[in-house]
């Protein structure tokens, strides 16, 4: 009888499980799987699904109505904390929002990323299953016409809303991704909530956490509720607090006010032990439909919830905006107990049994309240007492202050207000929103061209300014680009990748013309550099006209958040061959990640560097992969060159190669690593190939072209 009678014909687990794919066979090789995320063909709603379009059709009033119904509306499948729902709403919104860091931009709710890995199953996120599923009935009722990632964070404002605050406003607008983030790193941890030192370097030093992350543990969004590595001390936990909000985008007061308002409503849960509960949603077996966590113990919900092990209300009145909380921490003596999941938190040394909050089911017993060592840090941090003082003594103080909060907190990564919709977006514009002014869309754009092209700028200074500026856009958070011309203000004008004294001399030949013509400065340099490219193909015996949309604005020093936007300075460019001195991350890994940023494909960064290396845009003027003796000529060269089997490739210093010439034995160029992995790495050869190809020259030119124009307009959402 054959041995394989009866076995499946399939290699199990070899389409599913995380083995054999290629890169775990040479891990130090260059991942490329960063720049092909959220490819159209995912998304089962098509590449003419317009989200903008199908908002316009959404009924608003309705959806905010059946939301503030659903707030009071108890299932039994999962029952609410005193019959509603607003804590565990507000919860999931925040957890939503508050992945966001200002230092890449990444994170955030502005993509319903919460349905999918790592998030969905992150230990800070248990029973965020349970809210996103009691929602379910509504995102069927109003299906393409509300986003998840919308209805998320609209259901967590609605439930503020539902509890008596004054909200500031909601804007909608966020679309939906399809699959898990790839390009996000949460941290090289192996394992969720490893202790804090392993992402800093000196964990008493909250500063020294590892960029980009935010958050202190693996699998936390902010700080271990506990204390630092779940010892409770009030002053290093609020250390851990302040870094962690200023990479959040938050300041002093702004984050007294979100903790606060976050621990004025609702409740921890800690009355299971971890252990005896079942696994995550992504870790859970079919039967269970996507929902995690699964909890034996007598009912496993309501009074017998489990979430993060603390338990208790922080105020006396949990469904209800008041200023509870600061009374609360502030009016009462507070020592360290053991929740009944074991979990270190605050209980009073004594209080009254009318300042208890009531039991979740049984409205006729009252509980201690609880504070985490965070909650204690408003009281114990001297920043934060002061601030937490003046909002105890100000109840409409803190009222606005949280509305406003809570607003950025939500709306942070969503970018400028052309990407916004709805009846109650703010008329306000705030300096955290990057304000632009509209610009000027109707002139003489061939008469500014030949203005610029009479002037003594070169093709490689018009081609590097327009790219800086246009360079810092973030498609993670919509941030930067060339509108506004923010490249001309603080703290842009002074970054070394700039190169202030040649900004300084372009800015100086195109401020002139535009002052002219009345028009922008941000939309003469991004003509300027659109100028540089076509004398460049013209160079190379092709006549071509780079598309340009006038309508950029200029913003001015008050509309900047100088600080946020020192985030955007770039630690490398390897499309100008740049390296911050001192940065000791591999320039390819750099370039990958301000690739994606930008919203480029492989082939399009592909081309980008090879066209920019041959108009001579080179950082400081370097020669390095500057493959051709005709620069400022848009040709294929850098290719053509590097693909040559004529020359060989010899490592001269640090980060510095030459091209020696086999025949004569003789350098003929220099080269960085940027420019020698368009040649090592096998896709991104294949790639060069194509643009080296004697038939492909004028391709190389158009695809130039192409991606230049997408960079000089990524931020205009006013196109879109």
């Amino acid at each position: 009888m054959s041995e394989s009678k009866g076995k499946c014909p399939v290699m199990h687990g070899a389409n599913t499980e995380h083995q054999g794919d290629v890169m775990d066979w040479w891990p130090k090789s260059l991942n490329l799987d960063i720049l092909h995320q959220h490819d159209r063909k995912t998304d089962p709603l098509g590449e003419d699904f317009d989200y903008q379009e199908e908002l316009k059709k959404l009924d608003v009033e309705g959806l905010k109505k059946d939301l503030h119904e659903l707030m009071t509306d108890s299932q039994d499948w999962w029952p609410a904390d005193w019959g509603h729902y607003g804590g565990l709403m507000i919860r999931m919104a925040w957890h939503a929002a508050g992945s966001y860091r200002v230092t890449d931009g990444r994170g955030g709710g502005g993509t319903g990323n919460q349905r999918f890995a790592p998030l969905n199953s992150w230990p800070d996120n248990v029973n965020l299953d349970k809210a996103r599923r009691l929602l379910w009935p509504i995102k069927k009722k109003y299906g393409n016409k509300v986003s998840w990632a919308d209805l998320i964070i609209l259901a967590g404002t609605i439930a503020y809303e539902s509890m008596g605050l004054k909200t500031y406003g909601f804007a909608f607008g966020r679309e939906d991704i399809w699959h898990p983030e790839k390009d996000t790193y949460w941290g090289a941890e192996k394992e969720f909530l490893a202790p804090s030192d392993e992402r800093y370097a000196n964990v008493e030093k909250p500063d020294t956490m590892e960029n980009p992350l935010a958050a202190v543990q693996m699998g936390l969004i902010y700080v271990n509720p506990e204390g630092v590595n779940g010892n409770p001390d009030p002053i290093k936990t609020g250390q851990q607090v302040r870094e962690t909000f200023k990479r959040m985008a938050m300041n002093d007061e702004e984050t007294v006010a979100l903790t606060a308002g976050g621990h004025t409503v609702g409740k921890t849960h800690g009355m299971v032990e971890e252990s005896k509960l079942g696994p995550e949603p992504e870790a859970a077996d079919v039967h269970e439909q996507g929902l995690g966590w699964h909890n034996p113990h007598k009912s496993g919900k309501g009074r017998y919830t489990m979430t993060s092990g603390l338990e208790g209300a922080w105020t006396t009145h949990p469904t209800k905006w008041d200023n509870g909380y600061f009374e609360m921490l502030f009016n009462h003596e507070w020592e360290v107990v053991k929740s009944p999941a074991g979990a270190n938190q605050y209980e009073p040394v004594s209080i009254k049994d009318e300042d208890k909050p009531v039991d979740v089911e049984d409205l006729t017993t009252r509980l201690n309240p609880m504070m985490t060592d965070a909650d204690m840090a408003m009281k114990f941090d001297p920043i934060y007492k002061e601030i937490s003082l003046k909002f105890k003594d100000d109840f409409d103080a803190l009222s606005d202050a949280f509305a406003r909060a809570w607003f950025k907190l939500t709306h942070r990564d969503m970018g400028p207000k052309d990407r916004w919709f709805g009846p109650d977006i703010p008329s306000e514009d705030l300096v955290w929103q990057d304000p632009i002014p509209k610009g000027k869309k109707d002139y003489d754009v061939n008469a500014v061209k030949a203005k610029i092209e009479a002037t003594d700028l070169t093709i490689g200074e018009m081609v590097s300014t327009a790219w800086d500026s246009a360079r810092t856009f973030r498609g993670s958070d919509f941030r930067g680009g060339a509108n506004g011309a923010r490249i001309r203000l603080s703290p842009q004008k002074d970054w070394e990748a700039n190169e202030p004294a040649q900004l300084s001399k372009v800015l100086s030949k195109l401020e002139p013309i535009a002052d002219e013509f009345g028009i922008s400065i941000a939309d003469t340099i991004v003509l300027a550099g659109n100028v540089g490219v076509e004398k460049a193909a013209k160079k190379a015996g092709f006549d071509i006209e780079v598309p340009f949309a006038p309508g950029r604005g200029d913003a001015t020093q008050e509309m900047t958040d100088v600080e946020s936007f020192e985030y955007l300075e770039p630690i490398g460019d390897a499309y100008r061959n740049y390296m911050m001195k001192g940065c000791d991350e591999k320039p390819e890994e750099i370039m990958l990640d301000r690739t994606q940023l930008l919203g480029l494909t492989a082939p399009e960064m592909t081309v980008l560097v090879g066209g920019m290396r041959v108009l001579g845009t080179n950082h400081e003027g370097t020669a390095h992969g500057q493959f051709t003796d005709n620069l400022g000529a848009l040709t294929n060269d850098f290719f053509v060159n590097l693909t040559d089997m004529n020359y060989s490739w010899r490592p001269a210093g640090e980060n510095v190669y030459n091209i020696i010439d086999r025949e004569k034995d003789e350098k003929k160029w220099t080269a960085t690593r940027v420019d020698l992995v368009f040649g090592s790495n096998s896709i991104l050869r294949a790639y060069s190939e194509v643009y080296a190809q004697d038939d492909n020259k004028e391709k190389f030119v158009k695809d130039f072209v192409k991606a230049w124009t997408k960079v000089m307009n990524a931020d205009r959402f006013d196109l879109k």
